[in-house]
């Protein structure tokens, strides 16, 4: 490996700090096109080694970090990369992710277990280089019924790279049910959102399911209804499940229907249908549920997307009964706990309630979260009473 990248003398990236990442404008000159998705070093300004790297000059994150070493990004060390990923997931179960990008040293590389198939999703030109090798591998060390090319993701375009999505074996993935934490959801993998089912929040949804016996629960851009279903499932009196996405509220109540379980679903803004006057006459809830998509896709989006997630946090304090239970969660990297905290702080304020907090929520340990790294950090939450 010839190539390498030199950091400019007066930059201060943040790969000197351990993160894997070194961007365009840190660098002092580009590497010519034709290594593109191919591996180069990376040198600071003394011409020290920084380690192994995937480059691609298409993109702002010119070099991404998969080794310490000198190493090549060959079918050796993916079978090893592989294998040490999935080994980390042991006890994890039938549904998780498996391998999570930089964390597992394979970056822009993701994939999750649905039981028999596999769903992966490419965001690197090098991965996307390497996709049929990776496809034979995995299915060496997996044995799997199928796996699914999910890469159809917009944040490929950042890297250059075509939107598609195939299977490993050419045919299509029948849609079919699947019992995930003892309820059973329709999984459409090929076509559903994102790798079809929201795998990360797994372990929230008994957690939340414990404060519902009884109670009226509000789950607010429900998707396909798994918080909604789950509270249903511990005893709700009443169950009402929000998603502005039509497929998805069809698909919550197949699955409700599915599983015998009482809860309503129905298609709605759910900023337009907190705001709607009619609210202020209708009877309070005893839980609310907040899981909104990212609102901050980017840096420059936070300044909105902390107005918009205190909007929503206000309005939902607003809507319950003292005493009542708020979970909220934000799925945007770029919303770091202080961040959320002043979010929640501000709307406490404002709706003039005192609020606890009763359990910190984070994405599960097969998500894990390089410690030199904010971005594999996404998900995080709180479960709060609020009197």
């Amino acid at each position: 490996m010839s190539h390498s990248l030199k950091l400019k003398p007066n930059a201060k990236p943040r790969v000197l700090g351990g993160h894997p990442w070194v961007f365009a404008n840190e660098v002092e000159a580009l590497l010519p096109a034709a290594l593109d998705g191919e591996v180069v070093e990376c040198r600071d300004r003394a011409d020290r080694f920084l380690g192994s790297g995937i480059y691609n000059s298409k993109s702002q994150i010119v070099w991404r970090r998969f080794s310490r070493e000198r190493a090549a990004l060959d079918g050796v060390y993916l079978r090893a990369a592989l294998a040490r990923a999935i080994g980390r997931r042991a006890g994890a179960g039938d549904f998780c992710r498996l391998v999570w990008s930089e964390s597992d040293d394979l970056p822009g590389l993701v994939v999750d277990r649905f039981g028999d198939t596999l769903v992966v999703q490419i965001q690197t030109q090098a991965m996307e280089k390497r996709a049929a090798s990776i496809g034979d591998l995995l299915a060496d060390l997996l044995q799997p019924a199928e796996i699914i090319f999910r890469n159809d993701a917009p944040i490929r375009r950042l890297e250059g790279l075509p939107l598609a999505i195939h299977t490993r074996s050419g045919a299509d993935w029948a849609p079919r049910w699947a019992a995930i934490g003892g309820v059973e959801y329709w999984l459409d993998l090929q076509a559903g959102q994102k790798t079809g089912f929201y795998l990360d929040q797994q372990a929230q949804h008994p957690l939340l399911a414990k404060y519902c016996a009884g109670k009226r629960v509000l789950d607010a851009f429900c998707n396909q209804g798994p918080f909604a279903l789950h509270a249903a499932r511990a005893g709700a009196a009443e169950v009402l499940g929000l998603d502005s996405a039509e497929e998805a509220i069809a698909q919550a109540r197949l699955n409700a229907e599915r599983n015998g379980l009482k809860a309503r679903f129905e298609v709605a803004n759910v900023f337009d249908w907190f705001n709607d006057p009619v609210r202020a006459g209708e009877p309070r809830w005893d839980v609310i549920v907040l899981d909104p998509p990212p609102f901050a896709k980017s840096k420059s989006a936070l300044e909105g997307a902390l107005r918009g997630y205190k909007e929503i946090n206000l309005r939902a304090m607003q809507r319950l009964n003292s005493g009542g239970v708020l979970a909220t969660y934000t799925c945007s990297h770029h919303m770091q706990d202080a961040e959320l905290r002043g979010v929640l702080a501000g709307a406490a304020a404002d709706a003039k309630r005192k609020v606890h907090i009763m359990e910190f929520c984070h994405q599960p340990p097969d998500h894990p979260v390089l410690v030199t790294m904010p971005e594999s950090e996404y998900l995080r939450g709180y479960i709060l009473r609020v009197e």
